[in-house]
């Protein structure tokens, strides 16, 4: 195991420090500025989890290397329309997997799929996040539904941190199965062993505790918050915030303390279900690249030719 792994020892647990989302929004400034040594640093940072999720569904090696080069360049030349308030991990993963999709759909058209590639599906969003997330013409209603989404994804923040600090990873598998595979009570009792009536019991203390959290909101604030409580019981909605948010994923550091085996109970019980049986791609992919021996790794440097390839697009990315 590299370097990467043998540093990544701490938990998941809410509250630590050293949020890698910090990080990247530094990135995301320097290079809206122009910066070519944040967007080296950039690429270097994802080349390898971006890799191992392009390597899981296209398994050609040239193939897989096109198609992360295309991500990054999607990424910079859709940077002015980014919406920071979305994970960069996961905004980058999404344009990822639209590339992904259109060199299966190339495959197709070509009569190549079934030889080595996944032509299946997983929890993200296939559509293309640079067409909808731009700015311009946005109207008043949409500004509303993102205002909704965030609103949202703070109150199943903290629904999922009381339930890690209370130690229930138990109910947090349970609503993984509901809202982030989108199964049915019954789909997920018989996934997880667990009688229907006791899965469904989840659900709805989960419910209470999101409009308990939406009450006390309006309370503070004194004025009605941009969420009705029907909101909370919409599990589309729900379940497109857990994924995009990415509300139960893993830490890279989380991700390495189980592959070196120091990761405590029930945190390694909960790591091992998330990866096997939620089978989350984006955590996957990270673990397969923190899994990654340097030996395997080519002399050629691949993050040069993709730093090459896109630098050329930051003077475009100014505002």
């Amino acid at each position: 195991m590299d370097e990467k792994s043998a540093s990544a020892t701490v938990g998941d647990r809410p509250g630590r420090e050293g949020d890698p989302d910090d990080v990247d929004r530094f990135l995301v400034g320097e290079i809206r500025r122009g910066d070519q040594r944040a967007w080296k640093q950039l690429i270097d940072r994802y080349h390898g989890r971006l890799t191992a999720f392009a390597r899981g569904r296209l398994r050609d090696a040239a193939e897989v290397d096109d198609t992360v080069q295309e991500a990054f360049v999607g990424f910079v030349t859709s940077l002015p329309h980014y919406d920071e308030s979305r994970p960069l991990e996961t905004y980058l993963f999404t344009i990822l997997r639209y590339k992904v999709g259109e060199a299966l759909s190339r495959r197709k058209r070509g009569g190549e799929i079934g030889r080595g590639a996944r032509d299946d599906d997983d929890a993200m969003d296939v559509a293309d996040p640079s067409g909808s997330e731009t700015p311009s013409g946005i109207a008043a209603n949409e500004e509303v539904r993102r205002r909704q989404e965030r609103l949202l994804a703070d109150i199943l923040r903290r629904l999922i941190a009381e339930l890690r600090e209370r130690e229930k990873l138990e109910d947090v598998q349970v609503l993984e199965m509901l809202f982030f595979l989108g199964l049915r009570n019954k789909e997920a009792a018989d996934r997880l062993g667990r009688d229907e009536k006791s899965v469904a019991g989840v659900k709805f203390r989960a419910i209470q505790r999101l409009q308990a959290f939406l009450d006390e909101i309006r309370a503070a604030s004194g004025s009605e918050a941009a969420l009705d409580h029907s909101e909370l019981s919409g599990e589309a909605t729900i379940a497109r915030v857990w994924r995009e948010r990415r509300l139960t994923c893993l830490k890279r550091s989380t991700l390495g303390s189980y592959l070196l085996g120091v990761l405590e109970e029930p945190w390694e019980g909960f790591t091992r279900f998330h990866l096997d049986v939620v089978e989350c791609p984006m955590c996957r992919a990270n673990r397969d690249d923190l899994n990654t021996p340097t030996a395997s790794v080519p002399a050629s440097d691949p993050n040069e030719r993709i730093f090459q390839s896109s630098v050329g697009f930051l003077s475009r990315t100014g505002g």
